[in-house]
């Protein structure tokens, strides 16, 4: 996954809404959200076996991972990153864990109260709270200035964005911007990426995911044709 969106309202009915766009080479095998764990939903890595984003609807939390920048984990000791949403989402904080294992991340632990961040560069280890508001992470981490151009893009829009005033409510804008508001692949702007490298594979944007947080309950709603605003299935509640 290499956008994440994070709004924060503590006095809004739905306080936190999560938008992930997950990035991967198109050829890599997997298959979308379901019960795969128990008493955990996601979409499931077929060559893993982990994910990029778990959501444990008993407690109302979601766990959401990107990849980061720094020193790769020996290759003789490395584990897939995908297991750290589930243990994040299960256990409803950063797992107990020898994080020298995992090449670089960025972990997202959200709920009704908040959201936490942790960034791990191979190296050095460090936890960040977001504060209410909206923000965007990606794989450079937690970008708050204008200085990244997708950043700077969307970042206003979605927090213009009228949040649904229901979990059952309309997502309304949410689902325009969550697609790409309509920018082509080539825009250097755009959140929906597609690349077609020299060695014939692709690498785009092959999923998304709209998230809302509430005391009440979960909606988890998914598409993955993410350039497409009304092809998004609802996933939670079931």
């Amino acid at each position: 996954m290499c956008t994440v969106v994070v709004s924060i309202d503590p006095s809004a009915e739905i306080p936190l809404i999560l938008v992930g766009v997950r990035d991967e080479f198109t050829g890599r095998p997997w298959v979308p959200p379901a019960e795969h764990w128990p008493g955990l939903i996601g979409g499931r890595d077929l060559q893993a076996g982990g994910t990029w984003l778990a959501v444990d609807p008993a407690a109302r939390r979601a766990g959401a991972l990107l990849n980061g920048h720094g020193v790769l984990a020996p290759e003789e000791t490395r584990r897939s990153r995908g297991e750290l949403p589930l243990r994040a989402a299960a256990e409803g904080g950063l797992p107990d864990l020898d994080l020298t294992c995992y090449d670089p991340f960025h972990l997202v632990l959200a709920d009704p109260d908040g959201a936490r961040l942790w960034h791990w560069n191979g190296a050095v280890l460090s936890e960040d709270e977001l504060p209410p508001g909206t923000h965007m992470i990606v794989n450079s981490g937690w970008e708050q200035g204008d200085e990244n151009e997708r950043v700077a893009f969307f970042r206003p829009l979605f927090a213009k964005a009228g949040r649904p005033p229901a979990l059952d409510a309309p997502w309304g804008e949410w689902r325009e911007l969550a697609t790409g508001a309509g920018l082509p692949a080539g825009d250097p702007r755009t959140m929906i990426i597609h690349h077609e490298l020299p060695d014939g594979r692709v690498f785009g944007s092959l999923s998304v995911t709209l998230l809302a947080l509430a005391a009440g309950g979960v909606r988890y709603d998914f598409t993955d044709d993410p350039r497409d605003p009304a092809a998004f299935r609802r996933v939670l509640p079931g």
